[in-house]
């Protein structure tokens, strides 16, 4: 007789999530071997655990959900080259990528950054803040000094040293241009953690230089502005199901639920961070965060927490609520104002 497994068990020894089986449920792809009628409860035969670590595996490498139900119903000889098809072709189309990109950044490197004229310079006022939660040991680190800060998030045994080196160069940088402020900061500490391996931090920092705000970025820590009540996220997580969400190859919600969320495809010391420079306006709050923050707290509570009061205030409102979903990793956030100072030059 075939065991019965409840949605719980059978997610765990499938390796996937309940709200994964049950998207794939209502996609056809994986149905229950029973559903209560009374409660809707879902169980699994365990004879379903071959395909449901298939399901899990074509979705960890990016097979979209239509291209997994045909493969799924092959014979393994079909299926295999039903695979390596889908895989030729995304090997094409990432060369066709590959130099239409190369053709834009030709195009744009040289050109110069245009920008509205400054009105006015401003003045950074900033507070920062971090909780270990359910993890035993904390290994984000932030900072926030003067027109300067960063969160990083270490990982692997010498991770939390990683992030604190992070952290370190960025309040120890000299004051200079914004761009170049957070550029040599994070080289500084680049050339102390140096390239990844079983250790490595994520990193994100902002230096203001009172006309301009600079950003830089590498992984999964993230750097948010909110202007006028709008928030918007300034980075682009170097993540594994980012990429595949940014592909097309798997939803948002898939994303979020996905066993490889947390999988960094670049972090501190992969070559050179992701950097933009804008115009710093009076009025405009940033938020850094490491995923401790923004994977627990969806952009509305976000927003939110950010919305009023001091920067210490947000701060603390920020880590309530992530102590309230249960700090499932550790957090780490800096929120800076920019305060006008004195008419531009």
């Amino acid at each position: 007789m075939d065991t019965r497994m409840a949605i719980g068990e059978f997610a765990v020894a499938s390796g996937l999530t309940p709200k994964a089986l049950r998207l794939y449920d209502d996609l056809g792809l994986l149905p229950p071997a029973g559903v209560d009628p009374a409660t809707g409860y879902r169980t699994y035969a365990a004879s379903q655990l071959e395909r449901a670590r298939l399901v899990a595996a074509l979705r960890r490498v990016g097979v979209p959900l239509a291209r997994i139900g045909v493969i799924g119903d092959l014979p393994p000889a079909a299926a295999a080259a039903d695979l390596a098809a889908w895989w030729r072709q995304v090997e094409a189309d990432t060369a066709d990528r590959r130099v239409l990109v190369a053709d834009l950044l030709a195009r744009w490197r040289d050109r110069p950054i245009e920008e509205e004229p400054m009105t006015a310079r401003v003045t950074v006022s900033g507070a920062d803040g971090a909780e270990r939660g359910v993890r035993e040991e904390q290994q984000d680190a932030v900072v926030v000094a003067g027109g300067r800060a960063a969160v990083a998030d270490g990982f692997g045994p010498d991770g939390a040293a990683a992030s604190r080196a992070v952290t370190a160069r960025v309040a120890a940088a000299d004051d200079g241009s914004a761009l170049e402020g957070v550029r040599a900061a994070l080289a500084g500490a680049a050339a102390v953690v140096g390239t990844p391996g079983a250790s490595g931090t994520t990193a994100t920092a902002l230096c203001c230089d009172g006309e301009r705000v600079g950003v830089a970025h590498l992984g999964d820590s993230r750097a948010y502005l909110l202007r006028q009540g709008v928030l918007t996220l300034l980075t682009h997580d170097h993540t594994w199901v980012r990429s595949l969400v940014d592909e097309g190859r798997l939803t948002p919600e898939e994303a979020a639920e996905h066993p490889d969320r947390a999988r960094l495809v670049r972090a501190l010391g992969d070559g050179d961070p992701d950097v933009h420079l804008r115009r710093a306006v009076a009025g405009d709050r940033y938020l850094l965060c490491t995923d401790g923050v923004s994977a627990v707290l969806d952009e509305a509570v976000l927003a939110g927490a950010l919305a009023g009061g001091a920067p210490a205030e947000a701060v603390a409102g920020l880590l309530a609520a992530v102590r309230s979903a249960g700090a499932p990793d550790n957090a780490a956030c800096a929120v800076l104002d920019l305060v006008a100072s004195e008419p531009a030059a």
